[in-house]
């Protein structure tokens, strides 16, 4: 008798393979059985799965759970998109190593480069460790819905040994400081570290307006850490750059030393459209020379909601905004909704700023984001466009728009990947060989963006409703998102449905999977906000053959465990 039986669901298995009607069993955690025309006896538990598909769990590999995972076990939205597993520690920030008492720097530098407020973080973390090992051993001991995994982020330990020093990105360690680096590197990645992460991106900023420390690390000090990942011989080294001269090499140089895999960010940016093209190239030629290296890209355009109660809309510098700060979002809202000379002087007695001057570009390439959640609008449609067929003022439509649904309403402004207008240059980075899924964000940017939702949306867009281009298949997409995204961390037990791997499993109704509209609510520690967006048509999720999830609910079962180095494959 099997634990559980999915019968006659159509398996989409995360290799890339066709699809199948199959019965798929599950014994101890692990895949005990795929039919194949076979007989699949009976189960404990059997779930009926025609009409639905069935793909391996999501593997989410760039997130930003450090913090919330040690307050959240559902570790929402995540797990609201069937995720099983998810990877925190990108982009250099994190919260260990942390010595007593320096905890504020590296709180200041999550809430600038990852707008997670200050608050939030510092009421929602029990900073209960020091070393990387001790955080890793907090995380192994509370029970969560999916599995982890953590990194080490290059500020953190920057900051751990050189100090002050250690937050200016011009400050370069002695070698006596790399040394011990190195040392607590590859300490950490022997306790069960999944990568090294560091960032090279003027983007990334502390709070206070500085740059991420790791911005300026040279070629010492990078040797340094390379050399540590080479003795540990584990890791995965993350890196989120603005691919500058040079910059490229520098990093597959240490890489090359590391003999470790090498996985950088990649989306277009305006200033440099085909950055990415040449980026993109030079991994395929590292890839062609032997090395394990992979790009990780998105599957929508990187887009900042904006709305009345979002970090960023049209009017946040305008005095008269300013002036209701002391408000409640809903004092606020009904005073806007009843003052219409109010909304005509915001309109009209706009301040000369950079906030307005940016934003008067920004709405060019601004939507109003409907019921539909259509992450792939026309430029007709923008807000500057629609104004001016009605002889409007811009800001005027996006008051007015962001007023509906009692105050409620996002705009959506995609600021990368959508340079043309279209989601084209998504495609291209979708379809190359040597990408995977992995610039989402779980878990960070709460007041801007909710792109935890893209497993979703990679599916119902790209594999059903795209109406301005070509459409991709479900297996090249399952694949994507399970197989590929697992086996770049080394997670090689899970993304695939197949006998002996782990029962990580999505049974979704294809026809009625979709996303709902993203909103604002004040869920975190200390009444933080956040943009959440849920989805409907995730029949069930299971993690390790544990339901965790069902038609949108959590079971309140946490099998979830913290994921120490790479996985074996089954046997």
């Amino acid at each position: 008798m099997h634990d559980l039986v999915v019968r006659g669901a159509t398996v989409i298995d995360g290799t890339g393979a066709g699809r199948k009607v199959a019965d798929v069993a599950v014994d101890d955690g692990v895949i005990s059985a795929v039919s194949n025309g076979a007989t699949v006896g009976q189960g404990n538990r059997e779930i009926d799965g025609e009409d639905l598909l069935l793909t391996p769990g999501w593997v989410d590999i760039h997130t930003h759970y450090d913090g919330q995972a040690t307050w959240d076990p559902y570790l929402t939205p995540s797990s609201w998109h069937g995720v099983t597993t998810a990877v925190f520690g990108n982009c250099s920030v994190g919260f260990a190593p942390v010595k007593p008492g320096t905890e504020p720097y590296l709180i200041n530098l999550m809430e600038g480069v990852e707008d997670i407020p200050e608050t939030v973080l510092a009421e929602g973390i029990d900073f209960r460790w020091e070393s990387f090992a001790e955080y890793l051993d907090v995380l192994a001991s509370s029970p969560r819905i999916m599995d982890i995994g953590a990194q080490v982020p290059h500020a953190a330990l920057r900051y751990y040994v050189m100090g002050a020093r250690g937050a200016d990105f011009a400050e370069q360690p002695t070698k006596t400081e790399i040394d011990r680096m190195g040392e607590l590197l590859e300490a950490s990645l022997k306790a069960g570290a999944l990568g090294f992460t560091t960032s090279r991106t003027v983007k990334h900023r502390a709070a206070d307006g500085r740059l991420v420390s790791s911005y300026g690390a040279e070629e010492a000090e990078l040797t340094g850490l390379a050399q540590a990942m080479k003795r540990a011989n584990a890791g995965v080294l993350e890196v989120n750059s603005d691919f500058g001269e040079g910059d490229f090499a520098r990093l597959r140089a240490a890489a090359e030393i590391a003999g470790r895999p090498l996985s950088v960010l990649l989306v277009q940016v305006d200033k440099a459209p085909d950055l990415w093209r040449e980026t993109l190239d030079q991994v395929g030629a590292a890839c062609a020379d032997g090395m394990a290296v992979t790009a990780q890209v998105g599957s929508r355009a990187i887009g900042v909601l904006m709305g009345l109660e979002a970090t960023m809309h049209p009017f946040t510098s305008h005095p008269l905004w300013l002036a209701m700060a002391g408000l409640s979002p809903r004092e606020r809202f009904n005073r806007l909704r009843d003052d219409a000379e109010l909304r005509r002087r915001l309109v009209t007695e706009r301040p000369d700023d950079d906030t307005v001057r940016m934003m008067e570009t920004a709405l060019r390439r601004t939507f109003e984001l409907d019921g539909a959640v259509d992450y792939e609008p026309a430029p007709e449609q923008s807000i500057a466009a629609r104004a001016r067929a009605q002889g409007r003022d811009p800001f005027d439509l996006a008051l007015e728009l962001m007023m509906r649904d009692d105050g409620q309403a996002l705009l959506l402004h995609p600021f990368e990947n959508y340079c043309g207008g279209d989601l084209e240059v998504v495609k291209e980075m979708l379809q190359d060989p040597n990408t995977v899924c992995g610039v989402a964000d779980a878990g960070a940017h709460v007041g801007l963006i909710c792109d935890a939702s893209s497993p979703t949306s990679l599916l119902t867009h790209w594999g059903r409703d795209r109406k301005r281009g070509e459409k991709l298949s479900l297996e090249f997409l399952v694949r994507k998102q399970t197989r590929d995204t697992a086996r770049t961390y080394g997670l090689m037990d899970r993304g695939v449905i197949a006998r002996g791997y782990k029962a990580d499993l999505n049974l979704i109704d294809f026809q009625a999977l979709r996303l709902l509209r993203p909103k604002l609510v004040y869920d975190l520690p200390a009444g933080g906000k956040r943009i959440i967006q849920k989805a409907e048509g995730y029949r069930h999720t299971f993690v390790s053959g544990v339901e965790v999830m069902r038609d949108g609910e959590a079971t309140g079962e946490l099998p979830g465990q913290l994921l120490r180095g790479a996985q074996s494959a089954p046997g």
